[in-house]
């Protein structure tokens, strides 16, 4: 019996099939520029769905954002419940192909697919993240992981960084990590017109391709 769809977004290749991919948004939430990355993923071939961890509520501002993160903070057990409930579906959808996910995630997504790649590790073979850290033991991993980071970035300081590839590199995951030159936090997403840099953006997207495809 196939799950109903739990609240997010899914795209689907017109040919209707390909591998999952599992997209966690940034703090500002489910907004379109992380509806059109699974748009953009379905026409690159794969499955993607990205669950709406904030239930409908959009973030615009800092401050928004901050209060959102906050009761998600507040709340992490769902959340990661609502992540794992994600993964079922996807994992059902009738035409993905292969037997393992990919997850991306941004920001405070990224948080949380460094940790999804820790508890679901038969699940979870490919994770790319976008400014983002944690502090997981990836003793129990089986990912191999791709990081895109921005060279100026107070939000994700180098010691952040430093402890994550530590600890993958302890544990013997394999990680390709970039750093982007003069590039800030949100330097993927078009609507921070603030910090946006589409050279690095379509850098990464091609690495990021790159890596899903392999």
């Amino acid at each position: 019996m196939s799950q109903a769809q739990p609240a997010g977004y899914l795209a689907v290749p017109a040919a209707g099939q390909g591998s999952g991919v599992l997209v966690l948004h940034a703090w500002w939430g489910l907004n379109s520029t992380i509806r059109a990355v699974c748009d953009r993923l379905a026409e690159a071939g794969f499955i993607a769905f990205a669950p709406d961890l904030y239930h409908g509520k959009v973030a615009d501002t800092i401050p928004a954002a901050e209060a959102l993160v906050t009761a998600l903070d507040a709340n992490h057990l769902q959340a990661k419940a609502e992540i794992a409930a994600a993964v079922a579906f996807l994992n059902q959808q009738p035409g993905r192909t292969g037997d393992s996910l990919a997850v991306i995630g941004f920001s405070l997504g990224a948080y949380y697919a460094l940790h999804l790649s820790t508890v679901d590790p038969q699940n979870i073979r490919s994770v790319v993240i976008f400014y983002g850290s944690g502090d997981p033991d990836f003793t129990a991993a089986r990912a191999d992981y791709l990081a895109h980071y921005a060279e100026n970035d107070p939000y994700e300081p180098q010691s952040n960084i430093d402890f994550v590839t530590a600890a993958l590199k302890d544990a013997g995951r394999s990680l390709t990590l970039y750093q982007y030159p003069g590039t800030g936090h949100w330097f993927f997403e078009p609507d921070r017109l603030d910090a946006y840099n589409p050279q690095a953006a379509n850098l990464a997207w091609e690495r990021t391709l790159a890596f899903l495809n392999r």
